[in-house]
């Protein structure tokens, strides 16, 4: 009888959070690889990585909590089925096309020489704090947009990692302050991206040069038979007609063998051109687009956003990473308004 009450008591531990107060997030440093490894329950999740051949600071690893990497390996690992298109998309991000007639989108190391004066780069500059408590982590970065040999604008950037088991969550509010007066005109090619891996792929996407059995590219184009990836918006929308629609939150959901992942992004309604026009391609490029409404709408909207020297303008983010939960409307509605909440 005592021992039937002793289990009894720890079910009810265990169901009504002991095991989530359990969850752990640690944030290690690693100076000579330039990253910081963001660990859940002692494995890894993500990384904060700023070498010096990729032209932003990214979040690149994504893993789920059963071990799966959702992000493309492409360019910086080996990895087989991968497309070897848009070298620049790596990881998760936030930059712009066109900031003052500088391309910070597209920059990769694959820009060539002659082409290089162009594109604009975001140097990381300093590790400000980093924290953990609990079944959250933060970690705050300061960053410098340069391009034409100028500093056009300073970033602050602080992430929220949360360990809520099988739901794990990333929230990034970045400050950006101009340091001359700054345009950032109305573009395609922005701003909140992430790069999916073949499973994220929408099916029936176009043929593309696909990594091979060791990961090198291959000579012939081919389909990608291992998509099985879907988006729903906010709206009710699906498929590859959420390009250029508006939403407060995007889900792109798939499988990985017996797995299920999901992943939402979350507009905050504090952030210019809320709610965001979504650059969602089928080919498992992911982007909240708040800046380029006359690209994405076809002229309907227009939004030249610009910022005089000092004066900042914040952007908020909320990426949820899902494995084997049913994320409906009403769970992701139920982030999104907490998320809404935060400042």
């Amino acid at each position: 009888m005592r021992n039937y009450l002793l289990m009894l008591i720890f079910l009810s531990f265990s169901l009504n959070g002991f095991s989530k107060d359990k969850r752990t997030v640690e944030l290690v440093k690693n100076e000579a690889e330039r990253k910081i490894d963001v660990l859940f329950d002692g494995k890894l999740f993500t990384a904060y990585i700023y070498p010096e051949n990729v032209m932003k600071p990214v979040l690149w690893p994504v893993v789920t909590t059963a071990g799966t990497e959702i992000t493309r390996k492409y360019p910086l690992k080996k990895g087989s089925g991968e497309r070897t298109d848009h070298p620049h998309h790596i990881g998760l991000w936030l930059n712009y096309g066109d900031v003052n007639g500088f391309d910070f989108w597209n920059n990769s190391e694959a820009i060539p020489a002659d082409k290089k004066e162009n594109y604009g780069t975001i140097f990381q500059r300093e590790i400000v704090k980093t924290a953990t408590a609990k079944n959250e982590g933060t970690l705050t970065v300061k960053a410098e947009w340069v391009a034409g040999g100028a500093l056009l604008l300073n970033e602050e950037t602080t992430f929220t990692f949360v360990n809520q088991g099988n739901i794990r969550i990333i929230d990034r509010v970045t400050k950006l302050t101009a340091n001359e007066d700054v345009l950032f005109k109305d573009n395609k090619e922005g701003m909140f991206g992430m790069r999916l891996t073949s499973e994220l792929e929408l099916p029936g996407a176009s043929e593309a040069t696909l990594t091979d059995a060791h990961g090198n590219p291959t000579e012939m184009k081919a389909k990608n038979e291992r998509a099985t990836g879907d988006y729903l918006s906010s709206e009710g929308l699906s498929g590859a007609t959420v390009w250029g629609t508006r939403g407060r939150w995007m889900k792109l959901f798939g499988r990985f063998g017996d797995e299920k992942v999901a992943v939402t992004m979350i507009d905050h309604p504090e952030n210019p051109g809320y709610p965001t026009y979504w650059h969602a391609r089928d080919y498992g490029l992911f982007a909240a687009n708040p800046l380029g409404q006359k690209a994405l709408s076809g002229g309907k909207d227009e939004l030249n956003f610009s910022l005089k020297k000092g004066e900042s303008v914040t952007f908020r983010y909320r990426t949820v990473v899902s494995s084997n939960v049913e994320m409906d409307k009403k769970t992701i509605d139920k982030l999104a308004d907490e998320f809404a909440g935060k400042k």
